[in-house]
C-alpha cells in the first residue's frame, strides 16, 4: 500500500493500482451498481487530455518530458482503461471520473518518467488537467463518444433497411390479407408489409444522420461556466482544434461557451430521435410475431429456428430475437424519460446530472446497435408461408369491399349477413338478386388488383 494525501486527511492505496486518492474517495462515497462507461467515452476523455498536453507544451505552459509522458500515457489507454473505476452514476457532475483520468494518467506519466506510482513527477490537476475543468471536458469526451455510436446506429440502421428492403422485393408477388385491429381488412402484398417497414427506417436513418450537426458544437476551453477562466485565451482559442485533429471527429466550438456548458437540450433532442428508432424496432418486432404465430394463428412467416423454444414443449420456437429488440428498445425508451428528466433538472450555469445523461445516452445506442445487428441477421433467415398466406386471405371475407361501390356498403353488408359471410355465396347472391354476370363480379374483387394505388372497378 501507499500513502496519498489530500487537504481531507490521508488515505492508503494498493501500490498496483494507477488511481489515486480522489477516485479512492469516490469508490467510498458511491457504492457500485455495475454500470460502467461506454469505451468510447474512455477513449474520447483520454484523447482530450492528450490534446490539452499537446497545445499546453506548444504554448509554452508544459516542460517537454511531461508533455511527453502524458501523451504517451494516454496513446496507453486501452492498458489503462481498467484503472478508470469511478462508475457513471455518481455524484459532482463528472467530477470524480475527471480525477480518475487525472490520477491514471499523472502515475503512468510518472512511471515513464522513471518515478513511482504516487510520487506525482506528473501531478494530476497541475500538469495532467492543465486549463480544463470537469465542465468542459466530460461534455466534450461525452459528445465525441455520441457520435461515434450514432455513425454505428446509422450505419446499422442502414444494413436492417437494406434486408428488409431485399425481403420486400422476394414477398412483392405473395398476396394476403392486411389487418386493421387485428382483424381481417382487404388484401395486402406480403412485400408491401416489409416496404413499410423499410421506410420507417428511412426516416430513422435521416433523423439519426441529421441530428449529428448539433451534436458537434462543444465546450471544451470554457473551462469551469463557459467563460474560460484560469485559461489563456490562446489555449481556449485552439483547443477545439487539436481535439478535432486527434480524434478525426469533426466537432467545432460552441458559439456561446456558457449556453453550450449549462443547456443540455441537445442531448434531450437525439434521445428523443433514439426513441422514435425504438419505436418502429418494436413496432417491426411485433408484427413479426403475431405474422409468424404458429400453426393455430397466422402463420404467414415461418420464421428461424435459432434455439428452442421450451423446455417442457417439444419442437417449440420462439421469436426470441424479436422479443429482445422489444425489451432494449422499451429500455431504451425509459432512458429517454431519464434523459429528459435530468436535462431539464439543470440549473443555472451547469447540470449536475452530466453523467447520468451522457452515460444513458450512449446507453440506449449500445442497446438499439445490439439490436439492428440481431434483427438484420433474424430477418435475413425469415421465409414466407405462401399457402398460409393464400389459404388466410381465401378465408376472409373483406376482400369483397370493391363491390361496395356498385351495390353500396349497406347491401353488401346485407348480403354478407343472409350467408354467413362465404364469399361465394355472396357473389351469387348478389348476381341473382340484383341481374349482375357473377364472372365480372369475381373480376372486381381480384386481391392482387386492389393493392394497387387506387382501385378503379373498370
Amino acid at each position: 500500500m501507499r500513502v496519498e494525501r489530500d487537504f481531507i486527511g490521508e488515505l492508503e492505496i494498493p501500490d498496483n493500482v494507477y488511481y489515486g486518492i480522489h477516485t479512492a474517495r469516490a469508490l467510498k462515497n458511491f457504492p457500485l451498481t455495475g454500470e460502467k462507461y461506454n469505451e468510447n467515452f474512455i477513449w474520447g476523455f483520454f484523447m482530450i487530455k492528450k490534446a490539452a498536453a499537446i497545445l499546453n507544451y506548444e504554448l509554452g505552459y508544459l516542460e517537454k518530458d511531461i508533455a511527453k509522458a502524458i501523451v504517451k500515457a494516454c496513446d496507453e489507454w486501452k492498458n489503462l482503461k481498467n484503472y478508470i473505476v469511478v462508475e457513471p452514476l455518481s455524484g459532482g457532475a463528472g467530477t470524480s471520473i475527471n480525477m480518475n483520468f487525472n490520477e491514471v494518467i499523472a502515475n503512468r506519466a510518472t512511471e515513464i518518467l522513471n518515478g513511482k506510482k504516487g510520487e506525482y513527477i506528473v501531478n494530476p490537476l497541475n500538469h495532467v488537467n492543465l486549463h480544463q475543468s470537469t465542465n468542459d471536458v466530460f461534455p466534450t469526451a461525452g459528445k465525441i463518444a455520441i457520435i461515434k455510436e450514432l455513425r454505428e446506429v446509422v450505419s446499422n440502421v442502414i444494413k436492417l433497411q437494406d434486408i428488409i428492403q431485399n425481403k420486400e422485393k422476394e414477398f412483392m408477388k405473395i398476396k394476403k390479407i392486411g389487418r386493421t385491429q387485428l382483424m381481417d381488412a382487404v388484401p395486402i402484398m406480403l412485400g408491401q408489409e416489409f416496404g413499410a417497414w423499410a421506410d420507417a427506417l428511412s426516416r430513422d436513418r435521416w433523423r439519426l444522420y441529421k441530428v449529428e450537426e448539433r451534436i458537434r458544437s462543444v465546450n471544451i476551453g470554457g473551462t469551469a461556466i463557459g467563460t474560460g477562466i484560469a485559461a489563456p485565451k490562446e489555449y481556449v482559442l485552439k483547443i477545439v482544434n487539436v481535439v478535432r485533429e486527434i480524434t478525426k471527429i469533426g466537432i467545432a466550438k460552441a458559439e456561446n461557451l456558457i449556453d453550450a456548458t449549462q443547456n443540455w437540450d441537445v442531448f434531450s433532442e437525439i434521445s428523443g430521435l433514439l426513441k422514435s428508432l425504438a419505436v418502429n424496432l418494436i413496432k417491426i418486432s411485433n408484427d413479426i410475431r403475431i405474422l409468424g404465430s404458429g400453426r393455430s394463428g397466422y402463420n404467414e412467416l415461418i420464421l428461424p429456428k435459432i434455439q428452442a423454444g421450451s423446455s417442457i414443449m417439444p419442437g417449440k420456437v420462439n421469436p426470441v430475437i424479436p422479443e429482445y429488440v422489444i425489451q432494449l428498445s422499451l429500455s431504451v425508451i425509459s432512458f429517454d424519460n431519464l434523459i429528459t428528466t435530468a436535462t431539464y433538472n439543470g440549473n443555472l450555469e451547469l447540470n449536475h446530472l452530466a453523467p447520468l445523461i451522457i452515460h444513458y445516452t450512449l446507453k440506449s445506442m449500445e442497446y438499439l446497435n445490439n439490436s439492428l445487428t440481431a434483427l438484420k441477421g433474424y430477418i435475413e433467415l425469415i421465409e414466407a408461408n405462401e399457402k398460409q398466406c393464400q389459404k388466410n386471405l381465401i378465408n376472409s371475407y373483406t376482400f369483397i369491399t370493391p363491390l361496395i361501390e356498385l351495390f353500396g356498403y349497406e347491401i353488401v353488408s346485407e348480403a354478407l349477413e343472409k350467408n354467413d359471410y362465404e364469399v361465394e355465396n355472396v357473389i351469387k347472391y348478389l348476381s341473382e338478386k340484383y341481374n349482375k354476370n357473377i364472372k365480372e363480379l369475381k373480376k372486381m374483387i381480384n386481391p392482387e388488383k386492389m393493392t394497387g394505388l387506387g382501385y378503379n372497378l373498370k
